[in-house]
């Protein structure tokens, strides 16, 4: 495995000046777009008295008012979209909450800045032309598995197209082609090394699609006997890519932030998609939560910090705001990676239970540890290694909250 050479000096090694010069101007670009058509955010532009690209600067950005998940929902299938019909090649999207999907058209363009991003996260991993990658994101309207695909295409790599699930063919594939790059979920890479002999091909994994934390990336290294290294991206803004952890950034994320200019506000990451296309936005707010921080070395990109959670995936207990995180970093400590975090709203005093999986009897140390590092007391409940659901599919189910309506699990009560 090399050290992580940049995929495009130029671009990632660029003078930070004239990088921002470069931003500037496809900010400006952006926003003559957004004003030419009848797009609610052009219309927004206008209401504030913006009437050409270069009324706007880098610097006065903040004024701005971001659009948010919700709007994409308001103006649901492709009301924000800004291109033709005929140009659009292809459509991801997720799901959605609550039944609410959101879905993002993308231009040829748009999908040759995946390509792009992509090529340089998995060249910063260490990938190489030589490289063979095994994907095990899932491949359809979510773009995990497509970006990868895209990105490894276009570092001429070779690319296994596995998709989620079928984790004893996913094995054996493994055992047979000997790919020396893993990307999926944190949660599958663990699935995958219950099953996975530790003596083999693989050198580095690139994990995202959900938060984890460093005590998770120390148990994958430990159980695959590789570098674990994060990614960041979302399908609003282009898909996987817009942020990863290359082998030289010391724990860091590398944003491609000429593509993608950041800003965060009370710590909630925003970002302005200066050269997409089909759906561009501006300033749009991602729910996730994380800090900037300026570069190091010789990518002179800014950097951003692991996820520390989404801001709807913060749980209030008694007052006291907890993410998910937190928690996963003490259990992490003492039990296995397999823990389910439980927020009950069945009675008036909410509570919040911790079921974790292990054959000692580890409860009042483990509550002990959760109360001194968030300041509430815990519930904790101790089962018996294969008690939790394993994840299948990629993301694992790490909160539940009963107060939805989620029937109590074995041994939870």
């Amino acid at each position: 495995m090399t050290a992580g050479a940049p995929f495009d000096p130029k671009i990632e090694c660029m003078d930070p000046e004239a990088r921002r010069e470069l931003q500037e101007r496809r900010l400006q670009g952006l926003v003559e777009r957004l004003l030419g058509t009848d797009n609610f955010q052009g219309a927004r532009l206008k209401d504030l008295g913006v009437t050409r690209g270069t009324d706007v600067t880098l610097d006065e950005i903040h004024l701005l008012p971001t659009i948010t998940k919700q709007d994409l929902w308001d103006h649901y299938p492709f009301g924000l979209q800004l291109v033709p019909q005929e140009d659009v090649v292809c459509v991801h999207g997720s799901s959605g909450t609550g039944g609410r999907p959101t879905l993002i058209p993308y231009t040829a363009n748009d999908v040759e800045v995946w390509a792009e991003v992509m090529a340089r996260a998995l060249a910063g991993a260490g990938a190489t032309r030589s490289s063979i990658i095994h994907n095990a994101y899932g491949y359809g309207l979510f773009t995990g598995g497509l970006g990868v695909h895209h990105g490894g295409l276009r570092l001429q790599a070779t690319v296994i197209p596995m998709s989620g699930g079928m984790t004893e063919r996913q094995v054996r594939i493994i055992e047979d082609l000997r790919p020396d790059v893993l990307c999926c979920t944190p949660s599958y890479a663990l699935r995958l090394a219950e099953d996975l002999d530790k003596d083999n091909s693989i050198e580095v994994g690139i994990f995202g699609a959900e938060p984890w934390t460093e005590e998770m990336r120390h148990e994958i290294e430990q159980r695959l006997n590789i570098r674990a290294l994060d990614i960041y991206g979302l399908s609003e803004v282009i898909g996987p890519g817009v942020v990863c952890e290359s082998l030289d950034s010391e724990g860091l994320l590398n944003i491609a932030e000429d593509h993608f200019y950041p800003e965060t506000d009370e710590g909630e990451l925003i970002f302005t998609t200066l050269t997409k296309t089909g759906m561009p936005l501006l300033r749009y707010r991602t729910g996730d939560v994380a800090t900037i921080h300026e570069p190091k070395g010789r990518r002179t990109l800014r950097r951003m910090s692991k996820l520390k959670g989404r801001k709807d995936d913060m749980l209030v207990i008694r007052g006291v705001n907890v993410f998910p995180t937190e928690i996963e970093a003490v259990v992490l400590e003492l039990a296995s990676p397999h823990y389910l975090i439980v927020e009950d709203r069945r009675t008036s005093t909410p509570q919040l239970h911790v079921a974790v999986e292990s054959t000692q009897d580890i409860a009042t140390a483990l509550g002990a540890r959760l109360k001194e590092r968030l300041g509430i007391t815990c519930r904790v409940h101790v089962l018996e290694p294969g008690k939790l659901p394993r994840t299948e599919q990629g993301k694992a189910q790490r909160v539940a909250r009963w107060s939805q309506g989620q029937a109590p699990i074995d041994g939870l009560t």
